[in-house]
């Protein structure tokens, strides 16, 4: 089983009655359920505020502490986790009860007893629906055809950044890169040898950047990397390390191997100089071009100011 699969299959049971609460967890068990086990309210709550937590939930109506309709209501108020899909496992029956709970942030209620047949369906629609919210969040947030981040989440990730410096006076980098004779690329070989060329290259500049580091793709053959604790040094060398990975091996195509280099342009925001994100873009952008100008296949940083010439004054 992969570790995406182990993820769907993860559920949380918050119930506690300790009959159901056995009934369940065998059932899930037996069914290969990752189970986790809550037996009131808060720590329901405190298990759904973690980083891993399942996204699955059968939430028993009342406990102790917090009752499931507000852990429902304060799930559903959140938006920067992924969504949770809720089953409320309720005693009651009565028509407005129901629409209670479904108004409040359940996606679907079982009444106790329950029967373990429908309870295994009614979560099999929930691991369809996780999974068809996945697939969406991904085409919303990724380039369709490199996979790489989107552009709107690469400037998310810099705006994140550029918050995150002035709260702990951190540093933080941009990368610009841009394939070098991208449109010769096109015209000679076609646009499907260039989208194969586009998807090799987002995969070897992705491969060069730390896991917190945000590669996306910037628009055409351009890629946009935020890198996170970084200043101009550490940014540069980043950018360099990438451009040996284009440059060193051949790309392979159906009209064979292709040399393909690439441009790269970096600036950083420091603590000491903090740059906002509009500039930042341009200085990294600035730098790209002088790369470009200086015969490509070459990275750039920020040119410092020049000193001021001393001038003789004959008086």
């Amino acid at each position: 089983m992969t570790n995406e699969e182990k993820q769907k299959k993860k559920i949380l049971i918050a119930e506690d009655d300790p009959v159901s609460l056995h009934l369940l967890n065998n059932f899930l068990v037996k069914w290969d359920y990752d189970v986790t086990v809550a037996t009131d309210g808060t720590q329901a709550l405190r298990i759904l505020e973690r980083d891993d937590t399942p996204r699955l939930v059968v939430l028993d109506w009342m406990m102790p502490g917090t009752d499931g309709i507000q852990i429902c209501k304060q799930i559903r108020e959140r938006r920067d986790k992924p969504y949770v899909y809720i089953l409320l496992l309720t005693a009651r029956s009565q028509r407005t009860d129901l629409l209670q709970g479904l108004a409040f942030g359940a996606d679907d209620y079982l009444t106790k007893p329950f029967d373990a047949q429908e309870l295994r369906a009614r979560l099999h629609v929930g691991e369809r629906i996780l999974s068809l919210e996945d697939e969406l969040r991904f085409r919303a947030t990724h380039d369709t055809l490199t996979g790489a981040p989107s552009r709107g989440v690469a400037l998310e990730a810099m705006n994140r950044e550029h918050a995150r410096q002035a709260r702990e006076k951190s540093s933080f980098g941009v990368i610009l890169a841009d394939l070098d004779h991208f449109k010769h690329i096109n015209d000679t070989y076609g646009h499907m040898c260039g989208d194969a060329v586009l998807k090799e290259a987002a995969r070897r500049i992705i491969g060069c950047a730390r896991p917190y580091d945000t590669v996306g793709r910037y628009g055409g053959e351009e890629f946009l990397t935020v890198v996170v604790s970084a200043d101009e040094s550490i940014s540069l060398a980043l950018a360099e390390r990438m451009r040996v990975a284009i440059e060193s091996r051949p790309f392979a195509t159906e009209f064979g191997e292709l040399h393909i280099t690439a441009s790269f342009g970096a600036a950083a925001s420091t603590s000491a100089s903090p740059t906002d994100c509009k500039t930042l873009l341009q200085l990294a952008d600035e730098a790209l071009y002088r790369a470009k100008g200086k015969g490509r296949n070459r990275s750039e940083s920020t040119v410092p100011p020049e000193p001021l010439a001393l001038v003789d004054s004959v008086l």
